[in-house]
């Protein structure tokens, strides 16, 4: 497979390229966004790259994180790369309109969306592994993973059904219980049908419980007047409460940050102390 780079920038010493490819699993052509440090560019230095994977919210793009987390300084301190990939697939069609943006990190079953609205198998199947074909420098075996809103969801998702994937998850105001929020099951039954079977498949809440792989940990963020956690929509601390009793008990690390809402305002106040976490568990501290 080929990315093709259609655009770089120069930013805090090292390159954000911004990608597309062609998806088998998707079935579009997929944008996404790379950030390599200056350790990518040193020849007389370089060794291979850890990996943050960082899943942005709905109805985000690529470009959210990579404009507005200021991820990428610390990505040079520490030498880590930033994969920031888009949020659905983007197709020119009326009836598609309403998943733009919104593919909420899961694999459709119902029609008409099951033929392209597959981003955890995209992520898993076809974006990571492909990556690191086309930049051999990065690193797949030290990978974690990040996520805000919607992305937090992927994240947290993502990491609990691959426990041997990232060495560890960070997410910032996710969505932990979707099975139970009115705004979003919609769109749990849009894509997966009736079944609440299915939509345990994707709920971390319900993934936790049956969690089986390393010990590992989780770093929650959540700012106290973000209107979708003073809504009950995000519900943080049933996730930390259906921890309890499994193998991740007491490693999840819920951080209730007083007067934070839930823009990237938000996100870029705590990311050094993100960075520091991905890197301790990366190996770069």
């Amino acid at each position: 497979m080929n990315f093709n780079i259609f655009e770089q920038k120069e930013s805090f010493g090292g390159k954000l390229l911004k990608l597309t490819h062609n998806s088998s699993v998707t079935h579009t052509t997929m944008t996404l966004n790379l950030y390599l440090p200056h350790q990518y560019f040193d020849c007389h230095t370089a060794e291979s790259l850890p990996i943050i994977l960082f899943l942005a919210g709905f109805g985000c793009n690529p470009n959210n994180p990579s404009e507005k987390s200021f991820i990428q300084p610390y990505a040079n301190e520490y030498g880590f790369a930033v994969l920031m990939p888009d949020t659905s697939p983007r197709v020119k069609d009326g009836q598609y309109k309403l998943g733009d943006g919104a593919n909420f990190y899961l694999d459709a079953t119902q029609k008409p969306w099951d033929k392209m609205f597959n981003m955890y198998s995209y992520i898993i199947k076809d974006l990571i592994p492909n990556i690191g074909k086309s930049f051999k420098i990065l690193d797949l075996k030290r990978m974690s993973i990040c996520g805000h809103s919607m992305g937090g969801l992927g994240s947290l998702l993502l990491f609990l059904k691959n426990p041997n994937l990232f060495k560890c998850c960070s997410a910032f105001a996710p969505l932990t219980h979707p099975m139970v929020c009115p705004g979003e099951n919609k769109y749990f039954k849009i894509y997966l049908g009736s079944d609440k079977l299915e939509w345990a498949k994707y709920d971390p809440c319900e993934l936790i419980k049956a969690y089986v792989g390393p010990k590992r940990p989780i770093l929650i963020f959540q700012g106290t007047n973000d209107k979708f956690y003073i809504g009950k929509e995000l519900l943080p601390e049933q996730f930390l409460k259906s921890s309890k009793g499994t193998l991740l008990e007491g490693l999840v690390d819920l951080r209730l940050e007083k007067g934070y809402d839930h823009s990237y305002y938000f996100v870029s106040s705590f990311m050094s102390e993100t960075c520091a976490f991905h890197a301790k568990y990366l190996g770069l501290a």
